[in-house]
């Protein structure tokens, strides 16, 4: 029996997929569910979020205020952030943690929980899943290991696949039967034809959701980034964040500007601004990392900004601010502006374009592979793709089970017997 690359190539592939096949299903399917939860979510807040303006030149009430609020209003939670918007009408967002959140009346003070709490505990759920198959506490570490090599093991099915699919000869008669689904067809010619069909229009999202998978799973993988772009990559895996800023050692006595004059300041630096995000101490995660959407919407509920205190080890640090402008390009893009909190001083200043590229491509990268890169229309792409795989497993087991434990059929009509035929003839049978 000749061994030919087919062969050598078309195994690996049958067994990764056989073996890695229920996690892939278990993980596009919550990738799926998954996809629209920023959109959901708004949708479900917006009621929370809207507040009425008592007048056209009515006063704000200070943030210094709005946190003591919410103090008073939640005594059990503190305070990590806070997210003030453009608009008139929008209420305050004020993070109590990296999963929670209220939202503030700027006018009267009215505290507002968030809305849709089961539609919350059902996208945690799946994210649990999604990176950890549901593994809580010590157990995650190995549920991110799983995932990790199955998203890997996708990637290579992806790619393989790609290769069985290669028709030798490109005419349309060979060509045809993989772009589009056939009628007529039962079993494993159509198991077949919907396993290339899918495939095929797939392909190229899915192997970027898996690569950029890959990066977000291991370090290895994430430090090519920039090694490959000539940069250092950063100590700790993840998305690289900006180094705390020092403040000059304050006078005698200084006391620490309101939040209201801060964020004064921190709006001149984006005359365009569209939301403002303090990250504070005073969570129950003070390092949580920010949760930013991707269309200029500043934090998500429920993923607000947490961590960085302004005093530290080594003395005062710098409050550090998010601002998302109206029209910004990347749509993820943000300006990261550092401010002395005793003077309003800009100590730093950096928008996206002031990262070096492989910073600017490993956010890139991150926000890839949720499709929110491309706002709306990348995320239904990306959810397409991710429901298109778990037809790919489906019809995968069912071909690898036909031909593991095959059965005597009665006697296939003309029209099957066709279809057989040309099954035989395509690359990946």
């Amino acid at each position: 029996m000749r061994i030919t690359l087919r062969k050598l190539i078309f195994w690996p592939h049958l067994i990764s997929g056989i073996i890695a096949g229920i996690v892939i299903a278990i993980m596009s399917i919550t990738g799926v569910a998954i996809a629209f939860e920023h959109q959901i979510l708004d949708w479900a807040d917006r009621e929370s979020r809207q507040v009425r303006v008592p007048a056209p030149d009515a006063a704000r009430l200070s943030i210094d205020e709005l946190l003591t609020r919410v103090r008073a209003a939640r005594p059990e939670a503190q305070p990590s952030g806070v997210t003030v918007y453009s608009e008139p009408d929008a209420a305050v967002l004020v993070s109590t943690g990296r999963s929670s959140g209220v939202y503030v009346n700027p006018y009267t003070g009215e505290v507002r929980d968030q809305g849709a709490q089961g539609w919350r505990r059902f996208f945690h759920v799946m994210e649990e899943w999604h990176r950890w198959l549901g593994a809580q506490g010590d157990n995650r570490a190995m549920g991110r290991a799983v995932t990790g090599v199955c998203n890997a093991a996708f990637l290579f099915l992806a790619i393989t696949g790609l290769y069985l699919w290669w028709p030798r000869k490109w005419t349309m008669k060979t060509v045809r039967p993989t772009l589009w689904f056939r009628g007529g067809l039962r079993g494993k010619a159509r198991d077949f034809n919907w396993h290339n069909v899918i495939g095929f229009w797939s392909l190229p999202v899915l192997i970027v959701l898996t690569a950029t998978g890959m990066v977000i799973s291991y370090k290895w993988a994430s430090d090519l980034v920039f090694t490959l772009t000539g940069n250092t990559p950063p100590a700790t895996q993840g998305p690289p964040t900006a180094t705390p800023v020092k403040v000059p050692t304050p006078p005698e006595g200084a006391r620490p500007l309101g939040l209201d004059a801060l964020f004064t300041e921190a709006r001149k630096q984006a005359p365009a601004w569209d939301n403002i995000s303090l990250r504070m101490g005073g969570g129950p995660r003070g390092n949580a990392p920010q949760g930013q959407g991707p269309q200029g919407q500043g934090p998500r509920p429920g993923k607000g900004p947490g961590g960085g205190e302004a005093r530290g080890d080594g003395g005062p640090r710098a409050l550090a601010f998010s601002i998302r402008e109206t029209g910004a390009w990347p749509l993820f893009a943000s300006t990261q502006v550092s401010l002395d909190p005793f003077t309003g001083q800009v100590l730093r200043r950096e928008t996206f374009a002031d990262n070096n590229l492989g910073r600017r491509l490993r956010t890139w990268m991150r926000f890839l592979h949720t499709g929110e890169a491309l706002g709306w229309m990348g995320q239904l792409v990306a959810a397409l793709a991710s429901l298109g795989s778990v037809l790919l497993v489906w019809t995968g087991f069912a071909l690898s089970w036909r031909r593991f434990f095959p059965r005597r059929q009665a006697r296939a009509s003309p029209s099957e017997e066709a279809s057989a035929t040309s099954e035989q003839s395509e690359p990946t049978a």
